[in-house]
């Protein structure tokens, strides 16, 4: 089985690479299994429930989230209603949506997914690493093939978990950071690894964003008014082969695809 996972989609931009080249991407590798992480498809902050339409209809299969999910109060009602998009499940218990499902592929192979969101330098939340225990425990069905969305900010959180979960699930993918790594790899329990996917968004911008907003922010130290960047978009991502019997990965590709304007 292949899965192909998309990095932080940030605003306009991103969602029209989604558009543009996701059909050939499948197409192109057998993907069996889209998931993208979409906590910033929105304007560059949150979802709304036009913008979870919009890139479920162009071919995704499950949406994951982080810390700017609730950016937005109209994605409140969404992640109650629609069962493809999920939110980090270690946030309090009560508040809207889920933190992982599990959903199944055009050939009806089950496929857990699991969000998680980090605690370093990010919200004072409970532990992802009791919470992944708690959700692997609890996982009807016993599906083989687990993948986790990890949103966090350090390398060193990431790694770890994805050291704890080795040989329990078939991948932790890093994101948040919006910069795709080159350490992809296969851990020694059959994980899949790689520390952060990158963003689907423009290249010619700080994480997403214009670049002299950015700047000002740092210079002057008051607030400033994102916007997103618009200039040489990109799609990043990764593509997981996995055994399907074991849920062992065989192997972990980067994808990156820049449109020159």
């Amino acid at each position: 089985m292949k899965i192909l996972f998309i990095g932080d989609i940030v605003g306009r931009p991103g969602r029209q690479m989604i558009a543009r080249h996701l059909a050939s991407l499948v197409d192109r590798h057998l993907i069996d299994l889209v998931v993208a992480n979409a906590e910033n498809a929105a304007a560059g902050f949150g979802v709304t429930p036009d913008v979870v339409a919009e890139l479920l209809d162009a071919g995704i299969d499950v949406l994951t989230t982080g810390n700017h999910v609730w950016d937005k109060k109209e994605s409140f009602p969404i992640l109650e209603q629609e069962e493809r998009i999920l939110r980090p499940a270690n946030y309090p218990p009560g508040l809207p949506g889920k933190g992982w499902g599990v959903f199944r592929t055009s050939a009806g192979v089950p496929v857990a997914v699991v969000n998680l969101e980090g605690r370093v330098f990010m919200n004072n939340l409970d532990c992802p690493f009791r919470a992944a225990d708690a959700i692997l425990d609890g996982l009807p069905g016993s599906p083989s093939i687990v993948l986790v969305d990890f949103h966090a900010e350090t390398t060193s959180e990431k790694g770890a978990l994805g050291a704890y979960l080795d040989g329990r699930v078939s991948a932790v993918l890093g994101t948040h950071t919006h910069v795709q790594t080159a350490d992809e790899r296969l851990l020694p329990g059959g994980t899949a690894f790689i520390s952060d996917v990158g963003m689907t968004g423009s290249r010619d911008s700080v994480i997403g964003i214009r670049k002299e907003l950015s700047v000002e922010r740092f210079l002057t130290q008051l607030p400033v008014r994102f916007e997103v960047a618009k200039k040489e978009p990109m799609l990043c991502g990764v593509i997981m082969t996995v055994d399907e019997p074991t849920g062992r990965a065989l192997g972990i590709e980067r994808v990156l695809i820049v449109d020159k304007e």
